[in-house]
């Protein structure tokens, strides 16, 4: 008797080959093109980022400095405290940028690469520093030209420059976690709102012995009034005392604090729509 034998069963299908991590920064260049190129297409935001502190200078110096200081050099005191607003609106943009990446859903494709998920918010928060930084050398220029008169060598300059790239970068990464956090762009903005009150509750505009008194407390303490104080003895050539140490200490919490929690929201929230 013949033995019919079985037939063969087909091999099974070979497991698609995993795409190679993307190595080195080369996620991060894509990001931070990808960013400047939307900024540069939205550019009724960053003619405001640039707009609105100006504005802001010249209503201070020019309608209510006479006011705060008859001797005219309210100027001196305020510009500090310009540029640190100056440098909050712009980086409240990048809350908006990030929710509204958010709510179209291109994250939960971003999160299909094979790429680090700190590469999107890094491209956003080191397009929003490129761009506040440009912003603050606009601003400052305008503030030479109604009357500053900063009283810095080079290493001051350089000094006050690192300060105010640090506390970009570190509200940066604290406003790319808000847009993270926020359900839409418009909520994010709202919650930026917030961040963008400090500088007028620190020693931006006015001294802080001439607030009430159980305000002072609050002004003294906060991470803006260290870090204007700084920025302020660096172009005005006075002494910092221990303010530059809180200010970078502040700096580097927030930055810290802001990229992990960052992090933690993007892996958590990111594909879960």
């Amino acid at each position: 008797m013949t033995t019919i034998a079985p037939p063969a069963r087909p091999a099974p299908p070979a497991p698609p080959a995993l795409r190679p991590r993307v190595s080195g920064l080369t996620a991060e260049s894509v990001f931070v093109g990808r960013s400047m190129l939307h900024s540069l297409r939205d550019g009724e935001s960053l003619l405001m980022a640039i707009m609105l502190p100006i504005m802001l200078m010249l209503m201070f110096t020019w309608v209510f400095g006479g006011a705060i200081d008859p001797t005219g050099d309210y100027v001196q005191y305020v510009v500090p405290g310009v540029i640190l607003t100056c440098a909050g609106f712009g980086a409240s943009a990048t809350a908006v940028y990030v929710a509204g990446d958010m709510k179209a859903g291109i994250i939960d494709r971003f999160r299909t690469m094979p790429l680090r998920a700190s590469a999107v918010l890094t491209g956003h928060v080191v397009a929003s520093l490129l761009r506040n930084l440009i912003a603050t050398g606009i601003v400052i220029g305008v503030a030479l030209l109604v009357g500053f008169r900063p009283t810095a060598d080079v290493w001051g300059w350089i000094g006050a420059v690192a300060v105010i790239a640090l506390w970009i970068l570190a509200i940066t990464y604290l406003f790319a976690a808000i847009g993270l956090a926020s359900g839409s762009p418009e909520g994010a903005n709202g919650y930026g709102f917030i961040i963008l009150f400090l500088p007028y509750l620190s020693s931006a505009y006015v001294p802080v012995a001439t607030m009430p008194e159980w305000l002072q407390g609050v002004a003294q303490y906060q991470p803006v009034t260290p870090i204007i104080e700084t920025i302020r003895g660096l172009l005005m050539g006075t002494p910092v005392d221990d303010y530059v140490g809180w200010a970078v200490a502040w700096c580097l919490a927030i930055l810290v604090g802001a990229f992990i929690w960052g992090a933690w929201l993007f892996r958590r929230k990111a594909g879960r729509r």
